[in-house]
């Protein structure tokens, strides 16, 4: 996956708006949403050259929302190198993130026509829910009110109904029955979530050598995770307050962030909120498993999908 997006050919000019577009696609990255999209497919056929042109084009947006997430959190790395904003500049982020959205349509385009008009469809509304997720994680930054269930549909939209789109439109391309191209969305809606909250979780007490990224970066930040919105409403009287005065510091130096990051997550091992986390994870991969194992299909076939899923989780069962 990762050779095709690089010697994708971008044959137009000028270069100034192309160049950018291939130095996001070689940064690299999981490509867990093209991958989830062809063995979504390979459940029910095995060319899955076939589904290439779409998988792609899944990718190519995804990295399109990076590279506008990027510019619009004012983001300096991405994954170790510069972000495109910072190599070249702002506008010319803009522009070229905008042309990768058209480019992605382009090759969603390339589908079988018998397929066509659905798969944009999904797409096109996938699209749109993930910028209304956007906007809504934007609104978070100013409320300290945000509830569990705001964000979980806020994570539902911005990341978890472009791994259900992969899912279901792998199906859809195959020719898979209506109620499987469904249920396939589900797993990957529900897998999404898991996934996302797991991030989350890692977050504060994941390992650095595996997680990939720094420790107590939400903390720092002073994001709006599962984490801080339920020890908000857990907490104490003392606890809330103790929470509001760590939100309302920044720290100018490494000690003074690496003792918000612990005194933060000491008050989310008082409060509780960990045990909660890893319920609600185990209950949305519970829920992806059923929606899987609920297909009509040879074990055989669905395993390696499953598989993923787990990798993806850094599970064993």
């Amino acid at each position: 996956m990762n050779q095709a997006l690089v010697h994708l050919s971008f044959d137009r000019q000028p270069t100034g708006l192309y160049d950018p577009i291939r130095y996001v696609l070689s940064l690299g990255g999981k490509r867990i949403r093209p991958v989830l999209m062809l063995m979504s497919y390979n459940l029910y056929k095995k060319d899955i050259e076939t589904c290439m042109p779409a998988a792609l084009g899944l990718e190519v947006y995804h990295n399109y929302t990076l590279l506008h997430d990027d510019l619009m959190d004012r983001a300096e790395v991405r994954r170790g190198k510069p972000c495109v904003h910072k190599k070249w500049d702002d506008n010319t982020a803009i522009l070229s993130g905008d042309s990768m959205l058209v480019l992605a349509f382009q090759m969603m385009q390339q589908c079988d026509a018998s397929v066509l008009a659905p798969l944009l469809s999904s797409f096109t509304e996938t699209a749109l829910e993930i910028g209304e997720g956007q906007q809504m994680d934007m609104e978070f930054e100013s409320r300290l009110d945000v509830t569990e269930d705001e964000y979980i549909e806020m994570i539902r939209l911005k990341t978890s109904v472009l791994l259900a789109c992969a899912t279901s439109l792998g199906a859809l391309q195959a020719g898979a029955k209506e109620g499987d191209v469904k249920t396939l969305y589900s797993f990957g809606e529900k897998l999404g979530l898991a996934f996302q909250l797991q991030d989350d979780l890692l977050d504060v007490y994941g390992d650095f050598a595996t997680f990939g990224k720094r420790i107590g970066g939400d903390i720092l930040e002073n994001k709006k995770t599962f984490l801080l919105i339920n020890a908000f409403q857990m907490a104490g009287d003392e606890q809330r307050a103790e929470l509001l005065r760590w939100l309302e510091t920044s720290p100018s130096t490494a000690e003074g962030e690496q003792e918000k990051i612990e005194a933060v997550t000491r008050l989310y091992d008082e409060i509780g909120v960990r045990p909660l986390a890893e319920h609600r994870i185990n209950e949305f991969f519970h829920e992806a498993r059923m929606a899987l194992e609920s297909l009509v299909l040879p074990l055989e076939r669905k395993q390696p999908l499953w598989e993923f899923a787990m990798s993806l989780m850094q599970r064993q069962s």
